[in-house]
Protein backbone atom coordinates (compact mmCIF):
# COMPACT_ATOMS: atom_id res chain seq x y z
CA UNK A 1 0.00 0.00 0.00
CA UNK A 2 1.50 3.35 -1.06
CA UNK A 3 2.16 5.98 1.56
CA UNK A 4 -0.38 8.80 1.67
CA UNK A 5 1.19 12.26 1.19
CA UNK A 6 0.86 14.53 4.19
CA UNK A 7 0.28 18.27 4.44
CA UNK A 8 1.90 20.48 7.06
CA UNK A 9 1.74 24.07 8.25
CA UNK A 10 4.69 25.06 6.05
CA UNK A 11 2.80 23.77 2.99
CA UNK A 12 -0.21 25.91 3.87
CA UNK A 13 1.94 28.99 4.44
CA UNK A 14 3.63 28.45 1.07
CA UNK A 15 0.21 28.12 -0.55
CA UNK A 16 -0.79 31.42 0.99
CA UNK A 17 2.11 33.14 -0.72
CA UNK A 18 1.03 31.67 -4.05
CA UNK A 19 -2.50 32.96 -3.51
CA UNK A 20 -1.57 36.57 -2.77
CA UNK A 21 -3.38 38.71 -5.32
CA UNK A 22 -5.42 35.71 -6.49
CA UNK A 23 -7.71 34.64 -3.65
CA UNK A 24 -9.24 37.30 -1.43
CA UNK A 25 -9.15 37.32 2.35
CA UNK A 26 -12.85 36.82 2.92
CA UNK A 27 -14.59 38.76 5.70
CA UNK A 28 -15.40 37.47 9.18
CA UNK A 29 -18.84 38.71 10.21
CA UNK A 30 -20.19 38.66 13.75
CA UNK A 31 -23.57 36.93 13.92
CA UNK A 32 -25.72 38.40 16.69
CA UNK A 33 -28.61 35.98 16.14
CA UNK A 34 -26.39 32.90 16.28
CA UNK A 35 -24.52 34.36 19.25
CA UNK A 36 -27.77 34.81 21.12
CA UNK A 37 -28.79 31.27 20.27
CA UNK A 38 -25.45 29.75 21.29
CA UNK A 39 -25.02 31.87 24.41
CA UNK A 40 -21.71 33.32 23.27
CA UNK A 41 -19.95 34.95 20.29
CA UNK A 42 -20.43 33.24 16.92
CA UNK A 43 -18.90 34.58 13.70
CA UNK A 44 -19.33 33.63 10.06
CA UNK A 45 -16.30 33.13 7.82
CA UNK A 46 -17.71 34.22 4.47
CA UNK A 47 -16.10 31.99 1.87
CA UNK A 48 -19.33 32.43 -0.11
CA UNK A 49 -17.80 35.82 -0.99
CA UNK A 50 -14.57 34.24 -2.29
CA UNK A 51 -13.75 34.47 -5.99
CA UNK A 52 -16.03 32.08 -7.93
CA UNK A 53 -18.34 32.02 -4.90
CA UNK A 54 -16.59 29.36 -2.82
CA UNK A 55 -13.35 28.30 -1.16
CA UNK A 56 -12.49 26.02 -4.12
CA UNK A 57 -10.54 28.71 -5.95
CA UNK A 58 -7.85 28.51 -3.26
CA UNK A 59 -6.86 24.89 -3.78
CA UNK A 60 -7.40 24.83 -7.53
CA UNK A 61 -5.03 27.72 -8.15
CA UNK A 62 -2.30 26.29 -5.91
CA UNK A 63 -2.49 22.91 -7.67
CA UNK A 64 -2.52 24.25 -11.22
CA UNK A 65 0.11 26.94 -10.65
CA UNK A 66 2.62 24.23 -9.73
CA UNK A 67 2.27 22.29 -12.97
CA UNK A 68 5.33 22.03 -15.21
CA UNK A 69 5.34 23.68 -18.66
CA UNK A 70 4.91 20.24 -20.25
CA UNK A 71 1.91 19.46 -18.04
CA UNK A 72 0.35 22.84 -18.77
CA UNK A 73 0.63 22.18 -22.50
CA UNK A 74 -1.67 19.15 -22.17
CA UNK A 75 -4.31 21.13 -20.29
CA UNK A 76 -6.22 20.16 -17.15
CA UNK A 77 -9.38 18.17 -16.50
CA UNK A 78 -11.61 18.07 -13.45
CA UNK A 79 -14.85 16.58 -12.14
CA UNK A 80 -17.17 18.72 -10.07
CA UNK A 81 -20.78 19.51 -9.24
CA UNK A 82 -19.87 23.14 -9.80
CA UNK A 83 -17.73 24.90 -7.21
CA UNK A 84 -14.46 23.07 -7.92
CA UNK A 85 -15.27 23.39 -11.61
CA UNK A 86 -15.37 27.16 -11.34
CA UNK A 87 -12.18 27.23 -9.28
CA UNK A 88 -10.34 25.11 -11.85
CA UNK A 89 -11.75 27.10 -14.76
CA UNK A 90 -10.71 30.43 -13.23
CA UNK A 91 -7.23 29.21 -12.30
CA UNK A 92 -6.70 27.74 -15.78
CA UNK A 93 -7.88 30.95 -17.41
CA UNK A 94 -5.54 33.06 -15.26
CA UNK A 95 -2.61 30.77 -16.10
CA UNK A 96 -3.43 30.39 -19.80
CA UNK A 97 -4.23 26.65 -19.67
CA UNK A 98 -7.04 24.76 -21.41
CA UNK A 99 -9.58 23.25 -18.97
CA UNK A 100 -12.15 20.49 -19.46
CA UNK A 101 -14.77 19.86 -16.78
CA UNK A 102 -17.01 16.83 -16.26
CA UNK A 103 -20.15 17.51 -14.22
CA UNK A 104 -22.73 15.03 -12.89
CA UNK A 105 -26.17 15.26 -14.47
CA UNK A 106 -28.33 17.77 -12.64
CA UNK A 107 -25.48 20.08 -11.62
CA UNK A 108 -26.86 23.58 -10.93
CA UNK A 109 -27.29 25.64 -14.10
CA UNK A 110 -25.59 28.80 -12.69
CA UNK A 111 -22.50 26.73 -11.83
CA UNK A 112 -22.37 25.27 -15.33
CA UNK A 113 -22.77 28.70 -16.95
CA UNK A 114 -20.16 30.28 -14.70
CA UNK A 115 -17.71 27.47 -15.51
CA UNK A 116 -18.22 27.96 -19.22
CA UNK A 117 -17.88 31.69 -18.65
CA UNK A 118 -14.33 31.14 -17.39
CA UNK A 119 -13.51 29.47 -20.70
CA UNK A 120 -13.73 25.79 -19.74
CA UNK A 121 -15.33 23.03 -21.85
CA UNK A 122 -18.13 21.31 -19.88
CA UNK A 123 -19.46 17.76 -20.34
CA UNK A 124 -22.18 16.11 -18.24
CA UNK A 125 -21.62 12.51 -17.18
CA UNK A 126 -23.33 10.24 -14.64
CA UNK A 127 -25.54 10.87 -11.65
CA UNK A 128 -22.93 11.34 -8.92
CA UNK A 129 -19.59 13.09 -8.60
CA UNK A 130 -17.83 9.71 -8.60
CA UNK A 131 -19.29 9.02 -12.07
CA UNK A 132 -18.01 12.33 -13.41
CA UNK A 133 -14.65 11.70 -11.76
CA UNK A 134 -14.32 8.34 -13.54
CA UNK A 135 -14.99 10.09 -16.87
CA UNK A 136 -12.41 12.76 -16.04
CA UNK A 137 -9.79 10.09 -15.26
CA UNK A 138 -10.51 8.37 -18.58
CA UNK A 139 -10.16 11.71 -20.39
CA UNK A 140 -6.83 12.32 -18.65
CA UNK A 141 -5.52 8.91 -19.74
CA UNK A 142 -6.62 9.47 -23.34
CA UNK A 143 -5.38 13.02 -23.78
CA UNK A 144 -2.57 13.54 -21.30
CA UNK A 145 -4.50 16.28 -19.51
CA UNK A 146 -3.66 16.62 -15.81
CA UNK A 147 -6.48 15.59 -13.49
CA UNK A 148 -7.15 18.27 -10.90
CA UNK A 149 -8.89 16.29 -8.17
CA UNK A 150 -11.50 18.24 -6.17
CA UNK A 151 -10.00 17.27 -2.82
CA UNK A 152 -7.53 14.36 -2.92
CA UNK A 153 -4.18 16.08 -3.46
CA UNK A 154 -1.73 17.78 -1.05
CA UNK A 155 -1.76 21.05 -3.04
CA UNK A 156 -5.57 21.18 -2.90
CA UNK A 157 -5.62 20.55 0.86
CA UNK A 158 -2.85 23.11 1.42
CA UNK A 159 -4.69 25.72 -0.62
CA UNK A 160 -7.93 25.20 1.28
CA UNK A 161 -5.96 25.32 4.53
CA UNK A 162 -5.13 28.98 3.94
CA UNK A 163 -8.69 29.69 5.08
CA UNK A 164 -7.69 28.29 8.48
CA UNK A 165 -4.82 30.77 8.80
CA UNK A 166 -7.25 33.62 8.14
CA UNK A 167 -9.71 32.32 10.74
CA UNK A 168 -7.06 32.39 13.47
CA UNK A 169 -5.98 35.90 12.49
CA UNK A 170 -9.51 37.28 12.24
CA UNK A 171 -10.88 35.51 15.34
CA UNK A 172 -7.89 35.04 17.67
CA UNK A 173 -10.10 34.11 20.64
CA UNK A 174 -11.87 31.30 18.78
CA UNK A 175 -12.59 28.07 20.68
CA UNK A 176 -14.55 26.09 18.05
CA UNK A 177 -14.42 26.05 14.25
CA UNK A 178 -17.25 24.36 12.34
CA UNK A 179 -16.68 23.43 8.69
CA UNK A 180 -18.87 21.74 6.07
CA UNK A 181 -17.54 18.34 5.00
CA UNK A 182 -17.78 16.55 1.68
CA UNK A 183 -14.55 15.06 0.35
CA UNK A 184 -12.61 16.64 3.18
CA UNK A 185 -10.24 19.07 1.47
CA UNK A 186 -11.54 22.18 3.21
CA UNK A 187 -12.00 20.58 6.63
CA UNK A 188 -8.66 18.78 6.45
CA UNK A 189 -6.75 21.89 5.40
CA UNK A 190 -8.38 24.12 8.00
CA UNK A 191 -7.84 21.50 10.71
CA UNK A 192 -4.12 21.21 9.93
CA UNK A 193 -3.67 24.99 10.03
CA UNK A 194 -5.72 25.48 13.18
CA UNK A 195 -4.34 22.55 15.16
CA UNK A 196 -0.74 23.37 14.21
CA UNK A 197 -1.05 26.85 15.71
CA UNK A 198 -3.86 26.41 18.24
CA UNK A 199 -4.22 22.78 19.36
CA UNK A 200 -6.74 23.90 22.00
CA UNK A 201 -9.30 24.91 19.34
CA UNK A 202 -11.99 22.30 18.66
CA UNK A 203 -12.50 21.57 14.97
CA UNK A 204 -15.86 20.08 13.93
CA UNK A 205 -16.83 18.74 10.52
CA UNK A 206 -20.47 18.87 9.41
CA UNK A 207 -21.90 16.45 6.83
CA UNK A 208 -25.34 16.11 5.28
CA UNK A 209 -26.90 13.05 6.93
CA UNK A 210 -27.98 11.74 3.52
CA UNK A 211 -24.41 11.89 2.16
CA UNK A 212 -22.26 11.17 5.21
CA UNK A 213 -19.32 9.03 4.14
CA UNK A 214 -16.93 10.06 6.90
CA UNK A 215 -18.49 8.52 10.03
CA UNK A 216 -18.37 4.98 8.60
CA UNK A 217 -14.97 5.60 7.02
CA UNK A 218 -13.42 6.82 10.26
CA UNK A 219 -14.95 3.86 12.11
CA UNK A 220 -13.42 1.49 9.55
CA UNK A 221 -10.05 3.25 9.57
CA UNK A 222 -10.06 3.84 5.80
CA UNK A 223 -12.28 5.52 3.17
CA UNK A 224 -15.53 3.59 2.66
CA UNK A 225 -17.85 4.34 -0.26
CA UNK A 226 -21.53 5.11 0.21
CA UNK A 227 -23.97 3.11 -1.88
CA UNK A 228 -26.45 5.97 -2.33
CA UNK A 229 -26.76 9.68 -1.57
CA UNK A 230 -29.79 11.94 -1.57
CA UNK A 231 -29.15 15.51 -0.47
CA UNK A 232 -29.85 19.02 -1.68
CA UNK A 233 -26.28 19.90 -0.65
CA UNK A 234 -24.62 19.01 -3.96
CA UNK A 235 -21.40 20.74 -2.91
CA UNK A 236 -20.76 18.13 -0.19
CA UNK A 237 -22.41 15.12 -1.87
CA UNK A 238 -19.25 13.01 -1.96
CA UNK A 239 -19.61 9.27 -1.61
CA UNK A 240 -15.95 8.37 -1.04
CA UNK A 241 -13.41 10.39 1.00
CA UNK A 242 -10.01 10.97 -0.56
CA UNK A 243 -6.93 9.40 1.00
CA UNK A 244 -5.09 12.70 1.59
CA UNK A 245 -7.96 14.61 3.27
CA UNK A 246 -9.09 11.45 5.09
CA UNK A 247 -5.72 11.28 6.85
CA UNK A 248 -5.93 14.97 7.74
CA UNK A 249 -9.47 14.64 9.10
CA UNK A 250 -8.60 11.47 11.03
CA UNK A 251 -5.54 13.04 12.65
CA UNK A 252 -6.69 16.61 13.28
CA UNK A 253 -10.49 16.85 13.49
CA UNK A 254 -12.18 16.47 16.88
CA UNK A 255 -15.72 15.58 15.86
CA UNK A 256 -17.93 14.84 12.87
CA UNK A 257 -21.65 15.65 13.11
CA UNK A 258 -24.46 15.21 10.58
CA UNK A 259 -27.42 17.44 9.82
CA UNK A 260 -30.77 16.69 8.19
CA UNK A 261 -32.16 18.14 4.97
CA UNK A 262 -34.65 20.13 7.07
CA UNK A 263 -31.82 21.71 9.06
CA UNK A 264 -29.88 22.54 5.90
CA UNK A 265 -32.86 24.36 4.41
CA UNK A 266 -33.56 26.15 7.69
CA UNK A 267 -29.93 27.27 7.79
CA UNK A 268 -30.03 28.63 4.23
CA UNK A 269 -33.19 30.54 5.10
CA UNK A 270 -31.79 31.84 8.39
CA UNK A 271 -28.56 33.11 6.82
CA UNK A 272 -30.58 34.79 4.08
CA UNK A 273 -32.97 36.47 6.51
CA UNK A 274 -30.62 37.29 9.36
CA UNK A 275 -27.18 37.71 7.77
CA UNK A 276 -28.54 39.03 4.43
CA UNK A 277 -26.30 36.61 2.53
CA UNK A 278 -27.01 33.92 -0.05
CA UNK A 279 -25.44 30.54 0.68
CA UNK A 280 -25.98 27.16 -0.90
CA UNK A 281 -27.09 24.22 1.28
CA UNK A 282 -23.55 22.84 1.47
CA UNK A 283 -22.31 26.27 2.48
CA UNK A 284 -24.80 26.47 5.34
CA UNK A 285 -24.00 23.10 6.93
CA UNK A 286 -21.97 24.60 9.79
CA UNK A 287 -24.83 26.95 10.65
CA UNK A 288 -27.25 24.02 10.54
CA UNK A 289 -25.20 22.24 13.20
CA UNK A 290 -25.44 25.25 15.51
CA UNK A 291 -29.19 25.52 14.91
CA UNK A 292 -29.63 21.89 15.95
CA UNK A 293 -27.35 21.95 19.02
CA UNK A 294 -26.67 25.57 19.98
CA UNK A 295 -25.24 24.65 23.37
CA UNK A 296 -22.92 21.92 22.05
CA UNK A 297 -20.10 24.12 20.76
CA UNK A 298 -17.89 26.25 22.98
CA UNK A 299 -17.79 29.91 22.04
CA UNK A 300 -16.31 32.03 20.60
CA UNK A 301 -17.16 29.87 17.58
CA UNK A 302 -16.65 30.33 13.85
CA UNK A 303 -18.95 28.75 11.25
CA UNK A 304 -17.50 28.64 7.75
CA UNK A 305 -19.95 29.58 4.98
CA UNK A 306 -18.16 27.52 2.34
CA UNK A 307 -20.10 28.51 -0.78
CA UNK A 308 -22.85 30.69 -2.20
CA UNK A 309 -23.47 29.24 -5.66
CA UNK A 310 -27.11 28.20 -5.78
CA UNK A 311 -29.59 27.95 -8.63
CA UNK A 312 -32.34 30.59 -8.07
CA UNK A 313 -34.99 27.93 -8.71
CA UNK A 314 -33.44 25.67 -6.07
CA UNK A 315 -33.13 28.64 -3.73
CA UNK A 316 -36.89 29.21 -3.99
CA UNK A 317 -37.56 25.56 -3.17
CA UNK A 318 -35.07 25.60 -0.30
CA UNK A 319 -36.66 28.72 1.15
CA UNK A 320 -40.08 27.07 1.09
CA UNK A 321 -38.63 23.88 2.56
CA UNK A 322 -36.88 25.90 5.26
CA UNK A 323 -40.05 27.79 6.14
CA UNK A 324 -41.95 24.53 6.44
CA UNK A 325 -39.21 23.00 8.59
CA UNK A 326 -39.28 26.08 10.83
CA UNK A 327 -43.05 25.74 11.31
CA UNK A 328 -43.87 28.79 9.21
CA UNK A 329 -46.22 26.97 6.84
CA UNK A 330 -49.34 25.34 8.24
CA UNK A 331 -51.47 22.92 6.22
CA UNK A 332 -54.80 21.99 7.79
CA UNK A 333 -58.37 21.00 7.10
CA UNK A 334 -61.24 22.82 8.82
CA UNK A 335 -64.93 21.83 8.84
CA UNK A 336 -67.31 24.80 8.57
CA UNK A 337 -71.10 25.17 8.14
CA UNK A 338 -72.18 25.03 4.50
CA UNK A 339 -73.96 28.37 4.82
CA UNK A 340 -73.50 31.82 3.27
CA UNK A 341 -70.77 33.65 5.16
CA UNK A 342 -69.24 30.46 6.63
CA UNK A 343 -65.96 30.76 4.74
CA UNK A 344 -65.84 34.52 5.28
CA UNK A 345 -66.11 34.02 9.05
CA UNK A 346 -63.36 31.41 9.02
CA UNK A 347 -61.04 33.81 7.20
CA UNK A 348 -61.90 36.58 9.66
CA UNK A 349 -61.00 34.28 12.56
CA UNK A 350 -57.70 33.37 10.90
CA UNK A 351 -56.94 37.04 10.21
CA UNK A 352 -57.66 37.93 13.83
CA UNK A 353 -54.81 35.71 15.00
CA UNK A 354 -52.37 37.10 12.43
CA UNK A 355 -51.96 34.19 9.99
CA UNK A 356 -51.71 34.78 6.24
CA UNK A 357 -53.82 32.63 3.91
CA UNK A 358 -51.84 31.29 0.93
CA UNK A 359 -54.32 28.79 -0.51
CA UNK A 360 -57.96 27.76 -0.01
CA UNK A 361 -59.66 24.65 -1.43
CA UNK A 362 -63.28 23.51 -0.80
CA UNK A 363 -64.13 19.83 -0.37
CA UNK A 364 -67.85 19.02 -0.31
CA UNK A 365 -67.78 15.23 -0.76
CA UNK A 366 -66.32 13.26 2.12
CA UNK A 367 -67.74 10.49 4.36
CA UNK A 368 -66.42 12.37 7.40
CA UNK A 369 -68.56 15.45 6.66
CA UNK A 370 -72.01 16.06 8.11
CA UNK A 371 -74.80 16.87 5.69
CA UNK A 372 -74.57 20.66 6.08
CA UNK A 373 -70.79 20.95 6.36
CA UNK A 374 -67.97 21.71 3.95
CA UNK A 375 -64.31 20.95 4.48
CA UNK A 376 -61.83 23.72 3.73
CA UNK A 377 -58.22 22.86 2.99
CA UNK A 378 -55.98 25.76 4.01
CA UNK A 379 -52.32 26.59 3.59
CA UNK A 380 -51.31 29.34 5.98
CA UNK A 381 -48.14 31.31 6.56
CA UNK A 382 -47.27 31.80 10.23
CA UNK A 383 -44.42 33.35 12.20
CA UNK A 384 -43.14 30.03 13.52
CA UNK A 385 -44.13 27.08 15.69
CA UNK A 386 -45.47 29.10 18.68
CA UNK A 387 -47.65 31.14 16.33
CA UNK A 388 -48.82 27.95 14.61
CA UNK A 389 -50.00 26.55 17.94
CA UNK A 390 -51.74 29.86 18.67
CA UNK A 391 -53.62 29.67 15.34
CA UNK A 392 -54.74 26.09 15.99
CA UNK A 393 -55.86 26.92 19.52
CA UNK A 394 -57.84 29.93 18.30
CA UNK A 395 -59.70 27.91 15.66
CA UNK A 396 -60.61 25.20 18.15
CA UNK A 397 -61.77 27.79 20.66
CA UNK A 398 -64.09 29.14 17.96
CA UNK A 399 -65.65 25.69 17.66
CA UNK A 400 -64.12 24.52 14.41
CA UNK A 401 -63.18 20.89 13.83
CA UNK A 402 -59.53 21.11 12.80
CA UNK A 403 -57.33 18.39 11.28
CA UNK A 404 -53.62 18.86 10.63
Amino acid sequence: MSEVPTVGLDDIRAARELLRGVAIETPMEESRWLSQLAGGPVSLKCENLQRTGSFKARGAYVRISRLSPEERAHGVVAASAGNHAQGVALAAQMLGIKATIFMPEGAPIPKEKATRGYGADVTFHGRYLEDALAAARDFAERTGAVLIHPFDHPDIVAGQGTCGLEILEQAPEVKTVLVSLGGGGLLGGIAIAVKSLRPDVRVVGVQAAEAAAYPASLAAGHPVALETMNTMADGIAVGLPGAVPFAAVRDHVDEIVTVSEELLSRAVLAVLERAKMVVEPAGAAAVAAILERPDAFETPAVAVLSGGNIDPLLLGKVIQHGMAAAGRYLNLRVCIPDLPGGLAQLLVDISAVGANVLEVVHERISPSLHLHEVEVHLQLETRGEPHTQQVLARLRERGYRVYE
